[in-house]
């Protein structure tokens, strides 16, 4: 019986749910943050390649 009544506590309480919402939307935050810096990386790793690779040119005389 006492299981009964915290859960039926719980189903009405709205601040756990809000909490709930909160932490779901600042997850997709995150995960957007996330996404968005690791193609800023792969960018900037490319860019990197690049300029190494022609250093090393100008370097060899090509």
């Amino acid at each position: 019986m006492a299981a009964k009544s915290i859960f039926a506590k719980l189903c009405r309480e709205r601040r756990g749910a809000t909490t709930v919402e909160y932490g779901l939307i600042l997850l997709m935050l995150v995960i957007a943050i996330i996404s968005a810096l690791r193609g800023v990386a792969d960018e900037n790793t490319g860019m990197w390649a690049v300029v190494s690779s022609k250093a090393a040119d100008a370097h060899d005389g090509h």
